[in-house]
């Protein structure tokens, strides 16, 4: 239990911090993508604006001095991006439209990579994509009407999907290292992050333990001067009444104690690879004579050869928890459905008890919490099914050890108790 803890302290820090390390890089990235793709934008509004030339900036150790004041082209000269150096940095060409569709001049004299004839194509495909802005190969490009036609403007965009691409491997690797160091100090002070609720469950365990066989010694007292009472008198409602809570209470300590052993890992259980059709069938088989006593029928649907590895004394000892719970609880005459069958992908077993009930419980989960009682007239004093209200709870501790799964669904009067084994 205690491992199972830590294990899912570990495993909540690790997914937290996955979630947040990719907000984090996603959101940086995406601001990075955005900042790159805005400066190719003021560059080709910029081309517009000046048809297809960029304007010289002043030097700025000439004494020139931004000032937020200024607007158009001499606004730009406050932007960190533009600069005295921007002419002869930016690669683009041009290909100008009359007002008819034909091609009326084009400008390859920022670029090397790019002729005439190719600056056409390239324009062509802009066009005919119908887009006003877009990319082609490694050139973004905008389609911007003049007086004069189109001018469809085209940069080169290979530096700035360079500095996506280092940038977006930059902070993974970065992001990653980060991650596994996280996780690998989380996994290291884990034992001490869960200190606290540890020795708080081992408190708990080790007063169970203590306290549990406190009482075995006055029950023993108890039960010992009954029987001496009955022989010195006689057998009366009195004493009978003292040796059914004796019993009851001797019960009740062996449950409690046979479960916090269980949740703690004490119990060792031995793993082997059995035939748990019949397992289930024999666990099944002894309560039928119960069943009858009580006016029920138990009726059976179990699959031949269903093997899983497990513990079968502990297997065993959930089906005779999950059957003697719905002999208490299933109305007067009804059945109880026990069904055992491999799933249809063939790896897991599923053993499902079903009953009668005109008033289910509201709220399954809690059913196995220990001494949980739904209907308040399920009593301790006798007079209800009786029970300890601790068997599901060493159920669901069971289902635990084999790393399986139980379930209650109560609908339509009918409570279904499910637990799920992985089969060989």
């Amino acid at each position: 239990m205690i491992k199972r803890l830590q294990q899912k302290f570990v495993a909540i820090v690790a997914v937290s911090l996955f979630i947040v390390e990719l907000l984090i890089i996603g959101g940086i990235n995406i601001f990075n993508i955005r900042s790159i793709d805005s400066d190719y934008d003021k560059v080709m509004n910029m081309l517009v604006e000046n048809d297809g030339m960029i304007p010289d900036f002043p030097r700025r150790d000439d004494g020139f001095k931004p000032d937020k004041k200024m607007s158009g082209d001499q606004n730009r000269m406050n932007d960190r991006n533009f600069n005295e150096e921007t002419k002869y940095q930016t690669r683009y060409f041009i290909v100008y439209y009359s007002s008819n569709g034909n091609v009326s001049g084009v400008n390859t004299g920022h670029i090397a990579a790019v002729d005439s004839q190719r600056a056409v194509e390239y324009a062509a495909q802009a066009l005919e994509s119908g887009d006003e802005k877009g990319s082609i190969d490694i050139y973004k490009y905008s389609v911007n009407n003049t007086d004069k036609g189109k001018m469809v403007i085209f940069l080169d965009a290979r530096s700035g999907s360079e500095n996506k691409k280092r940038f977006l491997l930059i902070s993974a690797v970065v992001a990653a290292a980060g991650y596994l160091l996280t996780c690998l100090l989380v996994i290291i002070f884990s034992k001490r992050a869960v200190r606290p609720v540890v020795d708080s469950i081992e408190k708990q365990r080790r007063f169970i333990t203590d306290a549990g066989h406190e009482i075995k010694t006055p029950l023993a007292i108890i039960s010992a001067n009954t029987e001496v009472i009955e022989m010195t008198t006689e057998e009366s409602e009195w004493t009978k009444s003292i040796k059914n809570q004796v019993t009851r209470l001797d019960g009740l300590v062996k449950e409690l104690l046979r479960l916090s052993k269980m949740e703690e890992d004490d119990v060792k259980l031995v793993f082997t690879e059995f035939d748990a059709s019949q397992t289930v069938s024999d666990a099944v088989q002894s309560f039928e004579a119960l069943a009858k006593t009580n006016g029920k029928n138990i009726s059976t649907d179990i699959a031949d050869g269903v093997i899983i590895s497990g513990d079968r004394s502990a297997v065993s000892q959930l089906v005779g928890i999950l059957v003697e719970n719905a002999v208490k609880y299933a109305d007067d005459g009804s059945d109880i459905t026990v069904s055992f069958k491999k799933s249809s992908s063939g790896r897991h077993a599923h053993l499902s008890v079903s009953n009668k009930c005109s008033d289910p419980p509201k709220d399954t989960e809690k059913l196995f919490d220990r001494f949980y009682r739904d209907d308040s007239s399920r009593s301790r004093d006798g007079s209800g099914p009786g029970g300890y209200g601790i068997g599901l709870s060493i159920a669901r501790a069971v289902m635990n050890a084999h790393k399986g799964k139980i379930t209650c669904k109560a609908e339509e009067n009918t409570v279904t108790f499910t637990a799920v084994f992985k089969s060989v």
